[in-house]
């Protein structure tokens, strides 16, 4: 049997594991590894696409990081809810053949290589572009496709030294790194709704194109408000968006509260509650600006008005009325009645793992959204079989790809 004859040329095939949402018939191709570009990815599956992972023979290298979980590493589990798994080497002619038979039913492929490595692999837009025009080919890069560092490797921390992120958590003397990926997980978000227009767009034009993300815009875009530099300002001038003054972290009787009061009513209510009517009384401390200016004078009173109590009994006095937080550790959100009362978790059940709880989706459709929660992550080349099968593969093809070393 001809393989190739079996497969649909249609850009859409039937779904073998989508799930409802409006991205329900859209067929994924997942070639990325660690945060960015699978969490990307899983934000299309929350929307209702059918992704299947591509794993080189090597695997992810999210599967080998450190976890007290022994079957699998807890951030592959994290980030790549609701896919389907398989395994493909791209560097055998028949794997590549494999692949290209999948861009023929996908709608979108998603990869984070470097720009020099797709063209060597064969795999470049303009090349699937010509077995796919519909496709919407989206690559995340860390600095993008030009310039001095287009080819240089990008990672989350590297990319927070870089673009002033590190400089600003601490100090220009002493850098602090912001832990939980944060320039990872907004790149996923930025490649998710980048994709969804490029589909929105499809439908009108009926054309695939490109999307191009990459870490450096995520970083420099999640600091839109400070990347402001009006001509004649210094280059010291302290585009720090912090308001200063009363807002922040504070201690307690017990635990640690953050608080903010920046507006006029929040500020009036924190002082009336706190026992401190007196500062809200005053001019000199009637605007964010001044109590930022004033703040050596007004601090300390905060504080040791906040010191009476726990954060816990601070967070039932301010209620409503100030925005507040008890600072609580990740593993408290498991049970949070915020939380609970959201759906925002369920419970998994892994072959390897058994079950867990993680994240569910992390957006609602409708007002009553019954959805079905997404499947686990997929272990390793858990779906090659039923994928190859889906584009028409028979199992003895399958079996002799096996064999070459071309899928797992």
């Amino acid at each position: 049997m001809d393989v190739k004859h079996a497969v649909s040329t249609d850009a859409v095939s039937p779904s073998i594991g989508g799930g409802a949402g409006p991205l329900a018939g859209v067929r994924v191709l997942d070639l990325s590894a660690y945060i960015a570009g699978p969490y990307g990815c899983a934000l299309l599956a929350d929307q209702g696409a059918e992704v299947i992972k591509i794993e080189s023979p090597k695997g992810d290298n999210l599967r080998k990081y450190p976890s007290t979980l022994a079957a699998e590493g807890r951030a592959f589990l994290g980030v790549n809810r609701g896919k389907l798994g398989m395994v493909l080497d791209l560097k055998t002619e028949q794997g590549l053949e494999v692949l290209l038979d999948l861009v023929r039913t996908a709608d979108v492929l998603v990869h984070n290589f470097r720009p020099d490595v797709p063209p060597r692999l064969r795999i470049d837009f303009e090349t699937l572009r010509q077995i796919n025009p519909r496709l919407i080919y989206c690559a995340l890069t860390g600095y993008g496709e030009s310039g001095p560092s287009r080819n240089k490797a990008g990672y989350d921390q590297v990319l927070q030294s870089m673009s002033g992120i590190c400089s600003m958590q601490g100090s220009v003397q002493e850098p602090q790194i912001v832990y939980g990926s944060v320039v990872d997980y907004y790149a996923a978000s930025l490649l998710a709704g980048g994709v969804a227009s490029a589909l929105y767009a499809r439908e009108r034009t009926g054309e695939g194109q490109y999307v191009g993300v990459s870490l450096l815009r995520s970083a420099l875009a999640m600091q839109s408000a400070r990347l402001v530099w009006a001509e004649g300002e210094p280059r010291d001038v302290n585009r720090d968006m912090r308001s200063g003054g009363v807002t922040g972290l504070y201690p307690t009787r017990e635990g640690t509260l953050y608080i903010s009061a920046n507006t006029p009513h929040f500020w009036a209510a924190l002082c009336e509650l706190t026992g401190l009517s007196h500062l809200a009384d005053d001019a000199r401390y009637d605007t964010v600006r001044k109590r930022a200016r004033h703040a050596d004078e007004v601090v300390p009173q905060v504080k040791q008005a906040l010191s009476k109590k726990t954060a816990k009994e601070w967070e039932i006095v301010f209620g409503e009325r100030v925005p507040c937080a008890a600072a609580l550790q990740v593993e408290d959100m498991f049970d949070h009645p915020q939380v609970e009362a959201e759906g925002l978790l369920t419970t998994y059940s892994h072959p390897l793992v058994g079950t867990y709880r993680g994240l569910t989706r992390a957006i609602k459709f409708g007002e009553k959204d019954t959805a079905q929660a997404p499947r686990a992550a997929p272990t390793f080349g858990q779906h090659t079989d039923a994928v190859l099968s889906d584009i028409g593969y028979p199992p003895e093809q399958t079996e002799r790809l096996k064999k070459a070393g071309a899928v797992g």
